[in-house]
């Protein structure tokens, strides 16, 4: 397997306060066989993650053909989970609504940020999106006490399934806090409601792990596929050799997965917007193509662009 890196799609430029810098974790819509639509977050001049979106040309995304100039959604209400930002995640189209999973931010005291998963609905194809609840859908539970955070739904056979992000543990690493998290599965019989056993879909492979985040899975014939980031627990914003990079793992049942990390196909380039770390991956297939859209350096502070898989077979 082998991605063929095609180059930057967008970055802001800084028109809009509300828009002031990054690109965050790309999800695409294939609105029609003309249109894609690229959800991201961006970042306001306060540093805060509002939710917004372009449509590009399908097929040929560098080509963008509009650029929505507000975002999305509102901040939640002070002392709500997304009262201090959002970030999408996943959309579903079902019974001719959309349900797009956001991710929320609130800030803490003892540790710098906490992360659930909300849903925000549209009724009008997409011209507008109003938060189902003031509350999340994926939050902490007394099992998983820290916080949840990117998702990944698919609906399949009537069975709402979502791979999320799922903190381990806080540690104090150089003086600093850090999150520790890894994948778990969850299911759903409507999108809303998720029964939650704990099951880790990926896991750390080393103790020096720190990070996996931003599942995006697909079924390919009876193989499920999925991309993920993954991090080193510690240095991951400075040191080269410790930032983000693109993973890949394989399932037969969507419940137990082999990590195969080696045959991802993506790595950092030598030089440019993504020469320092990968991450954020969203996959999808369009004319029997895999095009994969992904953040660069920064977390997405150098935008988005995307790849396309030279070999379609595997």
């Amino acid at each position: 397997m082998k991605w063929v890196k095609k180059g930057q799609i967008y970055i802001p430029n800084q028109k809009y306060n509300w828009n002031y810098s990054h690109a965050q974790v790309p999800v695409v819509e294939m609105i029609n066989e003309s249109i894609w639509r690229i959800y991201y977050s961006s970042r306001s001049i306060e540093n805060k993650s509002t939710i917004s979106y372009i449509e590009v040309e399908a097929g040929n995304p560098q080509n963008i053909i509009y650029e929505h100039h507000e975002p999305i959604l509102p901040f939640g209400k002070l002392g709500t989970f997304d009262d201090s930002g959002l970030m999408p995640s996943s959309i579903v189209n079902y019974n001719n609504k959309k349900y797009l999973y956001y991710i929320g931010w609130t800030t803490r005291g003892t540790v710098p940020y906490h992360n659930s998963i909300g849903l925000a609905i549209s009724h009008d194809g997409g011209k507008s999106f109003e938060k189902a609840f003031e509350g999340p859908v994926i939050s902490v539970t007394h099992k998983e006490p820290y916080f949840t955070g990117t998702c990944y739904v698919m609906l399949e056979n009537n069975i709402w399934k979502a791979w999320y992000l799922s903190c381990t543990k806080w540690e104090l690493i150089q003086e600093k806090a850090e999150p520790f998290y890894h994948i778990k599965y969850a299911e759903s019989l409507d999108g809303i409601t998720w029964k939650r056993e704990g099951v880790v879909a990926i896991d750390y492979n080393a103790l020096s792990e720190g990070g996996i985040v931003s599942a995006s899975v697909i079924k390919d014939g009876e193989i499920y596929k999925m991309w993920y980031g993954y991090r080193m627990a510690e240095n991951y914003r400075t040191d080269l050799n410790q930032s983000y990079r693109i993973g890949y793992a394989e399932s037969e049942d969507a419940l137990i997965w082999q990590r195969k990390d080696n045959k991802a196909g993506i790595n950092i380039s030598e030089e440019g917007w993504d020469s320092g770390m990968i991450s954020y991956p969203n996959v999808i297939v369009y004319q029997n193509k895999k095009y994969m859209f992904y953040n660069g350096n920064g977390f997405g502070k150098t935008g988005f662009g995307y790849a396309i898989m030279e070999n379609n077979n595997q």
